[in-house]
């Protein structure tokens, strides 16, 4: 599988609305000023700088050069890491995720890492991907990779589990999950479904040569039109989100 790269211009053009319906997390999480937060999947930053203007300190991590450049623009403390790969001491009141943990396969190593960096009681919390998230989307994007000759599967960059799953995962590495639900999300886009595509895809567009790419994305996005763009050409997500929140037992 190729990794998924990056372009903050067009994160904040094509998904500024990730962050945007991040509200509900955030409650969640219910920062209190002076804590210690680590945003794991920060991006560019913008959910960052929220829980930082309420008093807390907030350390963000992320995997993408591209997007850690636009969260340092905001004066953020950010790290470039992979979160499979988190190696902190227990220092954190918090560990908080929005939009990031579908993009982290390696879940178990991830939340081990997680409660590793986790003081005594500490929290864990975070919305993400869950499952039959962008179905229809995902669908597409490996049936045209499919009958082009490619493994569409093998290109699919997203973990999308069930509760029970997620669940199992945290209470396996030493969480009490308080509170986790699948949230039927259907998100209207704020353009063309080709702007989500071009943002989210490039773990499949990847496999095909450059010349190959625009063609392929196209008969993805006419694929997917009879079923999430309505008679006026507005286009609507197929997402359904995972959420919860769990405390640390050790």
């Amino acid at each position: 599988m190729n990794p998924q790269t990056w372009d903050s211009a067009g994160y904040a053009k094509n998904a500024r609305f990730v962050t945007d319906l991040g509200a509900p997390v955030l409650a969640l999480l219910d920062p209190r000023p002076g804590e210690r937060i680590l945003d794991l999947g920060c991006g560019d930053g913008v959910l960052t700088k929220k829980i930082a203007e309420l008093g807390c300190k907030v350390v963000g991590v992320d995997s993408s050069t591209e997007l850690l450049a636009a969260a340092k623009k905001l004066g953020l403390d950010v790290i470039e890491i992979n979160a499979a790969d988190l190696d902190f001491e227990p220092s954190f009141d918090a560990v908080f995720s929005n939009a990031a943990l579908h993009w982290m396969k390696g879940a178990d190593a991830v939340i081990e890492g997680v409660a590793r960096a986790l003081l005594p009681e500490g929290r864990f919390v975070a919305e993400m991907g869950g499952h039959n998230c962008v179905k229809t989307i995902q669908s597409a994007l490996i049936a045209e990779l499919n009958c082009r000759g490619y493994d569409g599967q093998a290109a699919n960059p997203w973990y999308f589990p069930t509760a029970e799953d997620y669940g199992a995962r945290l209470v396996a590495a030493g969480f009490e999950v308080r509170y986790i639900a699948l949230i039927p999300r259907p998100t209207p886009l704020p353009g063309d479904l080709m702007g989500w595509l071009t943002t989210f895809s490039g773990s499949f567009t990847a496999v095909l040569p450059h010349a190959a790419r625009a063609e392929y994305l196209e008969c993805v996005r006419e694929r997917i039109r009879p079923h999430l763009c309505d008679a006026h050409g507005n286009w609507t997500a197929d997402y359904v989100r995972l959420r919860f929140a769990a405390h640390l037992t050790r």
